[in-house]
């Protein structure tokens, strides 16, 4: 058979396959040119960001340059404490005022003097200083180093520089000598950078820029700041959520970064560290090792911007390297950013998009469903119509009407074929026509040779009844008792195949093929019995006629199929086992029986039924005796159980 499906569906596939060629196409644009839109827009960002960071870093760290620059020309600095001591704190004051991102200015002395002043607006800085509630700033002064009389204090100070208190701190735990800063000014004999490092007072992770005074190179002046303010510098999530950015040092070891807890991680090694910390680890950020490899790229010596694959992820990368006058030379700033994070705007429209169009499609659908129950209502009572008298259930129905004129032809025709076949049910068994009709196989009833077990029934002088009745009360009389055994017949799976006369030939294993046939042709032997004298009881008392009805059965080889002309046929049964059959019907007038059995029946229901031998009996047109069995009942287990001991 071809394929096929319900009309809602044809329906429903052309109009979703319509809105999908029709929104698809568009949708797709508007993603990718979104999403095209999104990078460029967030390449752009970044570039922008980059440069803000670049401005934020320098701007920071250029502040304290020029202050360290000023410094280096002051002649009151040049003399080591406490010479000039009040001017040197006051100028010093004044420079962290104007550089609020530094944590501290100071200068060292070739004799190991030292004048620092803090900014303790962070607590943890008050916190290491022990700085009473209040302090703004606090100035550590170290003078006398060589003398007896050594001056080592630290003074705090409010926010408008009036004192708060004072102590004497140790001052052989710091001398500005020992200090990378001072060693590299020295040494160099200019501005230097350095860092990050840990700082000698505060103990912090920090960077430092330093410069020897122009008239004294051994006297050098310094300001810090602190690794997290760098880190606030680093914010990128004006990107996207999940962007980050960092600064790593010509040595590639990561100096800052924008998330809170891989800096926190960062200040807590440097923190610990006495020397250089390796910082370079992937565990701080899985870019880090790519970042370190394409700034030694030549096409990425001034920065640029590539695209890179992290943890299974596409990812922009923007690297811009950061001086700042000639100091921090190598330090580059970079810039991650997941590309899904940048498209997500798009995505969010793709989706939103997709929804839209998911809402026609399903509006398209519904449309399609109501329409095609509309055109297909009609089609479907028809289809069961048709489905009904393919299982021969043939009764009188109302054509169904629809406002489609085929489909009323095609139910005018359907009715024309019902009362046709209903027609043809009446003479032909049953499970025949249903063959017939409902199957493309052609063979289904072809002749053929097969086991079955047939079934004559016969009424005992039914001629006088003729005699004695009109032929309409005889045809009444026949019509309910015919009707009665038909009914009976198939209830046990049997085919009526013929009427003939008053009997009735039944047949089982054909057309529809039973395994238990000879049991069920028992059964229905034992059950008709019982209805015609149930039948014979109502009969007698409204003065109609008793109907005493003989019965053969029989089982054995038979030829089952249509005979007859090409043009007419008629579907019955042929063989010895037929003739065998009626011949035992009739046996029970001579033995004044009414259900009479061959061996071969008997032999197949062995122990199921009650039955009496009756012997071999010669049978009218056959050779051989046939071994007669009277049928009287159901078994019961006990009677069942001693054949069985007998056999």
């Amino acid at each position: 058979m071809g394929w096929s499906k319900p009309l809602r569906l044809h329906l429903g596939v052309l109009v979703v396959a319509s809105l999908l060629c029709t929104s698809t196409p568009i949708i797709w644009l508007a993603f990718s040119h979104g999403r095209e839109a999104a990078v460029s827009a967030g390449v752009q960002q970044m570039r922008e960001m980059s440069l803000r960071l670049i401005d934020g870093y320098r701007n920071t760290l250029q502040g304290g340059t020029e202050a360290v620059a000023l410094a280096s020309t002051l002649p009151q600095l040049a003399s080591p404490p406490p010479q000039d001591l009040q001017a040197k704190q006051e100028f010093l004051l004044e420079a962290l005022r104007n550089i609020p991102d530094a944590t501290s200015i100071y200068t060292g002395y070739p004799d190991g003097s030292y004048v620092q002043v803090i900014n303790t607006s962070r607590r943890d800085v008050r916190q290491t200083l022990a700085a009473p509630d209040g302090t703004a700033f606090a100035i550590r002064t170290i003078a006398g180093r060589q003398s007896a009389d050594v001056i080592s204090t630290l003074r705090f100070l409010d926010s408008q520089a009036r004192p708060l208190g004072e102590k004497n701190i140790d001052y052989a735990s710091f001398d500005p000598r020992q200090r990378p800063w001072y060693q590299s000014a020295v040494r160099d004999g200019q501005a230097i950078s350095n860092g990050p490092y840990v700082a000698g007072t505060l103990q912090i992770p920090t960077l430092t820029v330093a410069a020897p005074m122009r008239d004294n190179v051994k006297v050098v002046v310094g300001i810090n700041i602190h690794l997290q303010t760098v880190g606030r510098l680093l914010d990128a999530q004006g990107i996207a959520p999940r962007a980050r950015a960092y600064i790593i040092d010509d040595a590639d070891d990561l100096v800052a970064h924008s998330d809170p807890a891989i800096m926190q991680r960062l200040l807590d090694i440097w923190s610990k560290s006495t020397g250089p910390a390796d910082t370079t680890a992937n565990s701080f950020d899985s870019s880090l090792e790519t970042v370190a490899r394409l700034r030694h790229d030549p096409a990425f010596a001034n920065g640029g911007l590539a695209r890179i694959e992290l943890d299974g992820e596409r990812h922009l990368l923007q690297i811009a390297p950061v001086s700042v006058s000639g100091l921090f030379k190598g330090d580059v700033v970079a810039i991650v950013v997941p590309l899904e994070d940048l498209v997500a705007q798009a995505n969010r429209l793709l989706i939103h998009n997709l929804l839209i169009a998911a809402g026609f499609l399903i509006a398209g659908v519904a449309a399609s469903v109501i329409l095609s129950r509309i055109v297909s209502r009609s089609l479907n009572r028809l289809a069961d119509e048709a489905r009904r008298i393919g299982d021969l259930d043939v009764g009188e129905k109302a054509a169904s009407h629809s406002w489609i004129s085929e489909i009323n032809t095609l139910a005018t025709a359907l009715a024309a074929s019902r009362h046709a076949i209903r027609q043809f049910a009446l003479y032909v068994p049953r499970e025949v026509v249903r063959r017939i009709v409902g199957s493309e196989d052609r063979t289904m009833v072809k002749a053929r040779r097969q086991e079955v077990t047939v079934l004559f029934t016969d009424i005992r002088d039914f001629t006088t009844i003729s005699e004695q009745h009109s032929p309409e009360d005889v045809v009444d009389i026949l019509s309910a008792y015919f009707e009665l055994l038909n009914t009976i017949a198939e209830r046990h799976g049997g085919t009526v195949v013929q009427y003939l006369g008053d009997s009735i030939f039944v047949m089982w294993n054909a057309p529809v093929e039973d395994l238990r046939h000879a049991e069920n042709g028992c059964r229905c032997a034992l059950a008709m019995k019982a209805a015609i004298d149930a039948m014979n009881e109502t009969n007698s008392g409204n003065g109609l006629p008793e109907l005493f009805t003989r019965f053969g059965l029989h089982t054995g080889p038979a030829v089952v199929g249509s005979f007859g002309a090409i043009s007419r046929q008629q579907y019955t049964a042929m063989g010895d086992t037929i003739n065998v059959a009626s011949r035992l019907e009739g046996l029970n007038k001579q033995f004044n029986t009414s259900i009479l059995l061959s061996a071969a029946t008997r032999d197949a229901v062995a122990g199921q039924f009650e039955m009496h031998p009756l012997g071999l009996v010669q049978v009218k047109g056959r050779a051989e005796k046939v071994d007669i069995w009277e049928l009287a009942g159901v078994g019961s287990e006990e009677n069942i159980d001693e054949r069985k001991v007998a056999g």
